[in-house]
C-alpha cells in the first residue's frame, strides 16, 4: 500500500470504526511505571487482521501494520513492539510523556473495520516521604500544629497514623488539606494525647506505596495539672524536730518548678519538699494555711495546689515529781506531790497510784486547780506506793514517779500454829503484824522472855516442857509502838493426836451398810425357801 493510501485510509478509519469494535480494548486506564513495559491487550481473536493502525491522542502515529510490514513512528523506534495476530502493542522504557489515550484501528482480511480506545497512565514510583512541622514543639492548649507530609511521585494519596491507629480529622479541630504532592494535617488548640506519636505518614498511588522511614515525634509541652500536697491531712500539731515534711507534687512536662506559701505569703524555697526546718527558719510555729503554687517553665502557666493547716509544737522533754524526803509517819505526816516538766507546751497532767489513774476520791487527797500537785493530809498506810506524774501534749507524752513509804503500825499481830503437837514433833510459830517498817519480834513462854527475836519460833522437838503460852511481841523502831498476841500449845503423847482420817471413817461406814444389806438379802432369801406359801385358791 503506497504512502498516500494509507494516509487517506487513516483519515478514514475513525469514521467507519466509530461504531464497530469498541470493546477490543481494556477500559482504562491501564497503569504502568515509569522506565518499565507495558502490553495494551487486544480482544481480538481468528480475525486476521491485514492492517493495524496505533495512533497516540488521536493524531501521533504510533505503528502502523500493514501488508505484512511493520512500521514504527521515529518517536517510538526502539520502544515499540507488535503482535500482529490479535493487534496487542507492547511499549517499553516508559516515559511520563506516553501517558494518554490510545486508538487502535483494525482491518480485517473479510474487510470488517474494527476499532477501541484506552488510557495509560505511566505512574513515577512513590519516594522521598517527608514529615515537617511548622513548630519545633508545641504547648497545649495554646499551638496550633500543623505536619506536613510530602512526596515524589504520580497521583498521589496520603494516610496519617499516630502509633498504631489512623489519625481521625472531625473537620473541626484536626483537619487535612491535600495536594497532588503533599498532604497537610493540623491540630488547633493541641492536646498531649494528640501527638502521642510515633507520627508516621503513607504516600501511596495505584502501583507503590512508601511509608516514612523515621518516625516524627513532636513533644507537646503540657501542665502543671493535679498540684497537690502529700500528705493531705496532717495532724493538727506536728512535734518539732520530727522528720515530718510536706511534698508538692505535679502533672508537668517539662517538670513544674514549686513556690510555697505560708498564709499566702511566699516562703524561700523553690523545692518540691517543704521541711519543718524550712518553717521554722521563717519563724512560723502557730497553726497556718500552708500552700504549694507549681508553674510550668515553658508555657508559664501556674497552679495553686488546696491548702492544708498544721501547727508546730515542742515536746515535752522530760518530767520529775518533786515529794517529801523526811520520814512521814500515818495520821501524823502531810504529803505534798509536785509535777515538774521541762520543755515543751504542757497539756495535760495525769496522776496514777500503783498504775491506775489518781482520783480526789477523799478529802485526804486535793489536787491543785492545774492538775501539777498533790497534797495527801493526813498521811495513811494505804498511801504507800507508786505515785505516777504524766505529762503529755498533742505531741508528745512524760512520766515520772515516786515512791511514798508511810510510816505505821505495827498493827495487831496474828500467830499460826497449831494447838496441840505430840512428843518430839517439829513445831513452828509464825508472828505476823503489819508494819513498815517490818517490825522486830520478841517471844515469850509462860510470860518468860526467849531467845527467839525472829518472826518464826520454832522447836525442833516437841517436849511437854513446851507446852504453855506463847506470846509475840511485835515493835515499829521508828514510831516506837508495840503489839502483843498470844498462843496456847498444848504438847502430848505420842499416839494420842492419831486418828482415822474423815476419808477412812467414811469408808468404813459403807462397808459396814454393805455388810448389813447382805445379810438381811441372805435371811430373807432362806426365809422364802423353807415356809411353804398357801395357795389362794
Amino acid at each position: 500500500m503506497d504512502p498516500l493510501s494509507l494516509k487517506s485510509l487513516l483519515l478514514l478509519l475513525p469514521l467507519l470504526g466509530c461504531c464497530v469494535g469498541q470493546g477490543i480494548l481494556p477500559e482504562g486506564p491501564v497503569a504502568a511505571l515509569v522506565g518499565g513495559n507495558v502490553t495494551l491487550k487486544t480482544t481480538i481473536t481468528d480475525q486476521n487482521p491485514s492492517v493495524i493502525i496505533w495512533t497516540f491522542n488521536g493524531q501521533i502515529s504510533v505503528a502502523t501494520f500493514s501488508s505484512g510490514n511493520l512500521k514504527v513512528a521515529p518517536a517510538y523506534t526502539g520502544r515499540v513492539s507488535l503482535n500482529p495476530t490479535d493487534g496487542s502493542l507492547t511499549l517499553s522504557a516508559l516515559k511520563p510523556g506516553d501517558s494518554g489515550d490510545y486508538i487502535l484501528n483494525v482491518i480485517t482480511s473479510d474487510g470488517t473495520t474494527l476499532a477501541g480506545e484506552t488510557k495509560l497512565q505511566v505512574v513515577e514510583p512513590v519516594s522521598d516521604v517527608v514529615i515537617k512541622s511548622n513548630v519545633p514543639d508545641a504547648i497545649e492548649y495554646n499551638s496550633t500544629v500543623i505536619l506536613t507530609c510530602s512526596a515524589k511521585g504520580t497521583s498521589l494519596s496520603f494516610k496519617w497514623i499516630n502509633g498504631s491507629m489512623p489519625i481521625v480529622f472531625d473537620s473541626t479541630r484536626i483537619t487535612e488539606i491535600k495536594t497532588n504532592l503533599s498532604s497537610m494535617l493540623t491540630i488547633k488548640n493541641v492536646l498531649r494525647t494528640d501527638l502521642v506519636g510515633p507520627i508516621y505518614c503513607t504516600a501511596s498511588n495505584s502501583l507503590t506505596t512508601k511509608t516514612t522511614t523515621t518516625p516524627f515525634n513532636l513533644t507537646v509541652y503540657y501542665g502543671p495539672d493535679d498540684v497537690t500536697i502529700r500528705p493531705a491531712n496532717p495532724p493538727k500539731f506536728v512535734q518539732a524536730g520530727s522528720t515530718f515534711n510536706l511534698t508538692c507534687s505535679a502533672s508537668s512536662l517539662p517538670p513544674a518548678s514549686f513556690t510555697w506559701y505560708c498564709n499566702g505569703t511566699m516562703i524561700g524555697t523553690s523545692s518540691s519538699i517543704l521541711t519543718l526546718d524550712m518553717i521554722k527558719a521563717q519563724g512560723y510555729t502557730k497553726a497556718a494555711n500552708y500552700t504549694c503554687r507549681a508553674e510550668n517553665p515553658k508555657s508559664k502557666r501556674n497552679v495553686a495546689s488546696p491548702a492544708v493547716s498544721f501547727a508546730i509544737m515542742e515536746g515535752i522533754s522530760s518530767v520529775k515529781i518533786i515529794g517529801p524526803t523526811g520520814v512521814l509517819i500515818a495520821d501524823n505526816s502531810t504529803a505534798n506531790l509536785s509535777c515538774q516538766a521541762t520543755g515543751g507546751t504542757v497539756g495535760d497532767i495525769d496522776w496514777l497510784k500503783d498504775g491506775k489513774p489518781l482520783e480526789p476520791s477523799s478529802p485526804r487527797v486535793v489536787f491543785a486547780a492545774d492538775g501539777s500537785s498533790i497534797l495527801i493530809s493526813p498521811l495513811q498506810k494505804d498511801d504507800n506506793g507508786r505515785f505516777t506524774c504524766r505529762v503529755s501534749n498533742d505531741v508528745s507524752s512524760k512520766e515520772a514517779h515516786y515512791i511514798m513509804q508511810v510510816v505505821y503500825g505495827p498493827e495487831q499481830p496474828t500467830i499460826k500454829a497449831d494447838k496441840a503437837v505430840e512428843v518430839n514433833q517439829r513445831v513452828e510459830l509464825t508472828c505476823s503484824a503489819p508494819s513498815v517498817p517490818p517490825a522486830n519480834y520478841t517471844w515469850k513462854l509462860n510470860g518468860t522472855a526467849t531467845t527467839t527475836t525472829a518472826a518464826v519460833f520454832i522447836i525442833t522437838s516437841a517436849a511437854y516442857k513446851d507446852t504453855g503460852t506463847y506470846t509475840c511481841e511485835a515493835r515499829n523502831i521508828i514510831t516506837g509502838k508495840t503489839t502483843t498476841t498470844s498462843h496456847n500449845l498444848s504438847v502430848r503423847g505420842e499416839g494420842t493426836l492419831d486418828g482415822l482420817s474423815d476419808g477412812a471413817i467414811a469408808g468404813i461406814v459403807i462397808a459396814v451398810i454393805i455388810a448389813v444389806a447382805v445379810v438381811v438379802v441372805g435371811v430373807w432369801y432362806y426365809c422364802r425357801q423353807k415356809v411353804p406359801m398357801s395357795s389362794p385358791y
